[in-house]
């Protein structure tokens, strides 16, 4: 019976601390109407982000293993390729393995339609990881400028897991 009332009080209590007259606490200097700035057609065209672009020649196979000695590499590391070619990375053994470009040393005129040709990506250039034989991971280098795109595996870093892809 005891705590029947402690119930009844809390409730009571509650009701009154959440009741009571509705004060009007709008701040009428917040509500006045102020007049928006309105850009100029120059202003509002934001550069749209870029489209993936399709592979349109070649495809190229990278397999990423840890060999026999325990070293963990992507097989051949470094790959010279045209515009337009893709590469598909192949995870041989020694999982888990992804591919990742460090954002930072990526061309700024590169980057946007890198990271539109890199699908399903689980951080900024960075693939998912790939934890079985066979996975496979394929990036489209269409519409990329020519230069060197420097790559790595972000789990096997530290024990040299890395390659270059040169885009002529």
């Amino acid at each position: 019976m005891r705590l029947h009332k402690l119930a009844i009080l809390v409730i009571a209590a509650t009701a009154a601390a959440c009741g009571g007259e509705k004060k009007d606490t709008t701040d009428s200097a917040a509500t006045a109407t102020t007049p928006i700035p309105v850009a100029s057609a120059s202003e509002s065209q934001a550069t749209p982000p870029e489209a993936a672009s399709p592979i349109t020649g070649q495809t190229v196979e990278v397999k990423m293993l840890q060999d026999a000695q325990g070293n963990f590499r992507f097989d051949p590391a470094d790959v010279t390729i045209k515009t337009g070619d893709g590469v598909k990375f192949i995870m041989v053994s020694g999982g888990a393995h992804n591919v990742a470009f460090d954002p930072a040393q990526i061309p700024a005129n590169a980057k946007a339609q890198l990271s539109a040709n890199m699908q399903q990506q689980v951080s900024e250039l960075s693939s998912p990881m790939m934890m079985n034989p066979n996975e496979t991971y394929t990036i489209s280098f269409g519409n990329m400028p020519p230069g060197k795109y420097e790559y790595h595996c972000t789990p096997h870093l530290a024990m040299g897991m890395k390659g270059t892809i040169t885009v002529q």
